[in-house]
């Protein structure tokens, strides 16, 4: 090494070129074609224009080109025009606080310089003829000569990324991907600049120049979303209303109520209602904006479709959101593209979006006018009117046991969710007669309180399960007039201990409102009843009963005994959870004969549980003394033999660790450990290996075993079939369409639109047919002339949207709405081999064949899994 002559020692630090930092750094800042576009469109808007245009060649490939009408350049400042961290926004680091403007880094015109060839056009207000700059890669003007233009500036942008070379194949090559993300980020300046008309278009090759978005600079937000998405998309959208956050979602956050700014945020925009077909199936249409300023803050996105999810499982809402606040608790210099932005009160906003848009859902949701009238449970006739279900989930237990004697004359419209709206249709017949007496419970309240410990334990529990309980129970309970009464007071004693945890159901109706209508809740749920009080008081409710047969009452009784021996047994210990599972199990447990239960609770009675039976019979009760007659044997004994059989001992073990194989599959056979298997699977088994697979037989009518090497597999032959059947399907269907009577209008988006002609093949292969007329309008080229049929499954433009924006991801790729996907994964399901057919070798051969030949061989179309790993027989010891 010491002959090779070394111009410098190794290690000395230096500073990089000039030249070379630049190019360093200007392809950070400007990223993608999305970040070229928006840097100048910001550019024009700073510059305060009003009308804004720009040209693309090539989808932004060969030429962007972007026009405005703003205040043009005065000449002393072209030179620092391109130069880096040159601007007129700041002049130090403590104006980053009060900016006001879109740019202030003086990066993007010298990023631009370094990554294309740029030439600037402009004309000042003062100047009294335009000039034409042209500039080279370090942002120095080459070229300078007069040029007529009205005032304003366009800048004009040649072969973007040319300077690097693998940058730039790669650009070229995801065009179209690079384009449609360039025109979403587009969109959301059009829509946040009032009073600026934006208009972009597209030239491919020779052809004619087609729009890609074009706005009229309205001055509302609203006129701005129908201009980019049209008239219909704003029918579907609701206009945010900004509420302070309660108090249920302050303790989420962990916010204090006292201490919480007020005014702090104000938030605008729209969002898209929670009906079911009224979102989208994507996330395509999500605009949020700080200060009007574009960006993406992740937490208000998830946190904005979460609630959405909440009222709308399938769907995305379309969203456009603007949050005003202070310009001292932002920051908005995190990232070059300055697309994250850091907020000081984020808590405080998530809270106040939370409580706004529940607050928006919940008025939208589970509410129907009825204008008929409706005889309630007490006989009266009374009005049904919407309600939020915020007020449903307060549980108002204690205004319980009077709420009937209070409201004597039922003035005023009733407030009813629609499960007790369901629930009086059903049930008013049966429950008249329970609430004949008011009186007796108030009178059962006022007496003084008689319950023991494990009274106060009991549960509430409200759920579906109990709410839409089976009829006969309801028949059962005609006859117990007492129950309900009594039931009410416990409900309420309980709530006062404290003991008593109300889970609420998921449809947001929970324990019994003050002036509700019927409190089914009370009179369908014996068991839980019974459960909240002592065995005496039980018993002598039982034989009150009128209408129940002895056998079934013994039946009841001896379940009961046997739960509070439990509890007894388990000494308390886990009280609020056993009480928990009681009352859920103790309505699966009425369904066993009472015979059966005798015998257990006898054995409780001797006071023998399972567990001390086990050692009562394992050891003797009395030690008995046992005389044994010894015989000595001389043992032979030589430590030499011992060593010996040690070293063997070793020896074999060492021979044995040598050949075994590592563990290759160690995922255990469930669900929880489905990805983790699947993973294992994808990484030790290629498609070849299907073919190599030995069939050992078919187990349980419905699994192949087949082995591999030294591995045993457990094949699932419906799911392997169905899965097998199923990418077929997927692969080679062509839907048949069903014609139109008349073309129908699709309302897309220009570059929808453009996705859509681009990828005709794919839409036709899955049933669409659309007739394109070149010479209409942008936005109405397009008419959908047939639409997919299929035996009972029909087909919308809904399927159009969802192909649409997975083409714009993956253009050319064949792909399937994931509604074909249900169908064609129902219809592999019915033609596959089914579990409990039994096959031959040749039919299992053919089954494992096939899972060599799909892509995804390691779940069926529903998720369930098609191949598990035994055992490997290198484990088992061969001794």
């Amino acid at each position: 090494s010491s002959s090779l002559p070394s111009p410098q020692p190794a290690g000395a630090i230096k500073p990089i070129d000039r030249k070379s930092v630049h190019r360093i750094c200007s392809g950070q800042v400007v990223l993608n074609l999305g970040t070229a576009v928006k840097e100048l469109v910001e550019n024009s808007l700073d510059a305060g224009a009003t009308n804004i245009d720009i040209k693309l060649k090539d989808h932004g490939a060969e030429l962007i080109e972007v026009s405005d009408n703003g205040g043009g350049v005065e000449e002393e400042n072209f030179e620092g025009l391109t130069l880096k961290h040159y601007t007129s926004k700041i002049q130090d680091f403590s104006d980053l606080i009060h900016v006001e403007t879109f740019g202030f880094r003086g990066e993007a015109l010298s990023s631009l310089c370094a990554l294309s060839d740029v030439t600037i056009f402009t004309c000042h207000k003062s100047a009294k003829v335009g000039t034409r700059l042209v500039f080279d890669h370090n942002g120095k003007i080459t070229q300078k000569t007069p040029f007529p233009r009205q005032q304003g500036t366009t800048v004009n942008i040649q072969q973007l990324f040319y300077t690097l070379p693998v940058r730039h194949k790669e650009f070229q090559r995801n065009i179209k991907k690079e384009y449609a993300k360039m025109v979403q980020l587009l969109q959301a300046y059009c829509i946040v600049s009032k009073g600026v008309r934006i208009n972009c278009t597209n030239q491919v090759g020779q052809g004619k120049k087609s729009s890609v978005v074009s706005t009229a600079g309205s001055a509302s937000l609203k006129e701005n979303i129908g201009a980019v998405f049209g008239q219909k998309q704003l029918q579907s959208l609701i206009p945010f209303v900004q509420l302070p956050p309660n108090e249920a979602v302050c303790e989420e956050y962990g916010l204090n109520t006292t201490d919480i700014p007020q005014n702090l945020y104000s938030i605008a925009g729209f969002i898209s209602r929670c009906d079911h077909g009224v979102g989208r199936s994507t996330t395509d249409r999500q605009f949020f904006f700080i200060n009007q300023r574009p960006c993406d803050p992740a937490k208000v996105v998830k946190l904005v479709n979460e609630v959405y999810h909440l009222y709308n499982k399938h769907q995305y809402p379309f969203v456009v959101l603007n949050i005003c606040v202070d310009s001292e608790c932002v920051d908005i210099n995190v990232t070059p593209d300055k697309r994250q932005i850091l907020l000081q009160e984020e808590k405080l906003l998530l809270a106040i979006l939370k409580t706004s848009l529940m607050e928006m859902f919940g008025s939208d949701v589970n509410k129907l006018n009825v204008n008929q009238k409706l005889l309630d449970v007490a006989g009266r006739i009374q009005n049904v009117k919407k309600m939020l279900p915020e007020e449903a989930e307060k549980p108002q237990v204690e205004t319980l046991p009077g709420c009937e004697t209070k409201n004597p004359s039922g003035e005023g419209k009733r407030i009813m969710t629609l499960d007790r709206l369901r629930e009086s249709f059903s049930l008013h017949q049966t429950t008249e007669s329970n609430f004949q007496s008011p009186k007796k419970v108030k009178q059962k309240h006022s007496s003084p309180r008689q319950m023991s410990l494990d009274t106060t334990l009991c549960t509430v529990k409200t759920q579906k399960a109990v709410l839409t309980k089976k009829s006969e129970s309801c028949h059962k309970m005609d006859s117990k007039i007492s129950i309900p009464s009594a039931y009410l007071t416990k409900l309420e004693d309980n709530a006062d201990s404290g003991f008593c945890s109300t889970s609420e159901s998921d449809a947001g109706c929970s324990t019994p409102e003050s002036g509700s209508c019927v409190n089914s809740e009370s009179v369908i749920s014996p068991p839980e009843e019974e459960f909240c009080r002592s065995e005496e008081q039980r018993q002598n409710e039982c034989l009150k009963t009128a209408g129940c047969s002895d056998k079934s009452l013994e039946g009841d009784v001896q379940v009961l005994d046997t739960e509070h021996q439990l509890n007894q047994v388990n000494d308390w210990t886990n009280r609020n959870k056993l009480s928990q599972e009681d009352s859920s199990s103790s309505l699966r447990v009425k369904c066993f004969k009472s015979r059966s239960f005798k015998s257990e609770a006898d054995d409780f009675k001797a006071g023998k549980c399972p567990e001390v039976k086990n050692t009562r019979n394992g050891m003797p009760s009395v030690d008995v003394l046992v005389e044994v007659k010894k015989k000595t044997v001389p043992l032979e004994f030589s430590m030499k033999v011992l060593a010996e059989k040690v070293k063997k001992v070793i020896q074999q073990q060492q021979k044995r660790t040598e050949t075994q194989n590592y563990r290759r599959f160690k995922a255990k056979i469930s669900p929880g450990e489905n990805k983790v298997a699947e993973d294992e699977l994808r990484k030790e088994i290629s498609k070849e290996m299907f073919a190599k697979m030995e069939i050992i037989g078919q187990f349980n009518l419905g699994f192949i075993i087949a082995k591999l090497n030294s591995d045993l597999f457990i094949i699932d032959q419906h799911a392997t079939d169905e899965k097998y059947n199923f990418e077929m399907l997927q692969q080679h269907t062509v839907l048949q369409g069903q014609k139109l009577i008349v073309p129908q209008n699709l309302n897309l988006t220009a570059v929808n639109e453009t996705v859509l002609i681009e990828n005709l093949e794919i839409f036709r292969k899955n049933g669409f047919d659309f007739v394109i007329n070149e010479n209409a309008p942008v936005t109405q080229r397009v008419k959908l002339i047939s639409l997919p049929t299929s035996k009972n499954w029909t087909f919308g433009p809904q399927d159009i949207d969802e192909l649409i924006f997975m083409l714009s991801d993956c253009p050319g790729v064949m792909c399937r709405p994931s509604r074909v996907r249900q169908m064609f994964a129902s219809r592999a399901c019915r033609k596959s081999v089914m579990i409990g057919t039994a096959l031959n070798v040749q039919e299992m051969r053919k089954l494992i064949t096939h899972m060599g030949e799909i892509e995804h061989p390691w779940n069926c179309p529903h998720g369930r899994p098609t191949m598990r790993h035994i055992v490997s027989l290198d484990l088992i010891s061969p001794e």
